[in-house]
């Protein structure tokens, strides 16, 4: 059970992060703050989306600066919370769950490509293999040659 809870806070964290950035902020941010401060009391929502927005605005200048770690930081940073949130709370499971759903379907999160290489004529160099997931996704490439989303 704690790895699915660490793969969920995982999953939300990367698309919240990736939602920064989105048209569809705004309905992500009210909800993800809504989902973290529903154990505590009032006000505390507004203080999360406070928190959101900060994270936002600094994503949005390392992005334009050409800085992918501070993004990769904020991840880190949402996933410990929402891990703490779903060890806590076992409802906020299906609620994330459903979030992430409504954000990114199940079917982009979820599809599995083979991948086939041919080589003929032989070669005496080095072979790279570059991909680009330009759908706002994440790709995963697995030993055997699959990768997922």
């Amino acid at each position: 059970m704690e790895q699915e809870l660490i793969a969920l806070a995982t999953a939300g964290a990367t698309t919240l992060v990736q939602q920064m950035a989105s048209e569809g902020w705004a309905a992500v941010r009210r909800r993800t703050a809504a989902l973290l401060a529903r154990r505590r009391g009032d006000g505390e929502e507004e203080a999360v989306e406070r928190e959101l927005e900060r994270a936002r605005t600094d994503v949005i200048a390392a992005r334009e600066d050409g800085d992918e770690e501070v993004a990769q930081g904020v991840t880190v940073v949402w996933k410990a919370r929402l891990r703490r949130l779903l060890a806590e709370d076992p409802e906020a499971v299906a609620e994330l769950r459903a979030l992430l759903d409504e954000v990114a379907p199940q079917e982009r999160r979820s599809t599995v490509r083979d991948i086939h290489n041919t080589i003929n004529g032989g070669s005496h160099g080095s072979v790279i293999q570059v991909g680009l997931v330009s759908d706002g996704g994440s790709l995963n490439v697995q030993p055997g040659g699959t990768s997922s989303r």
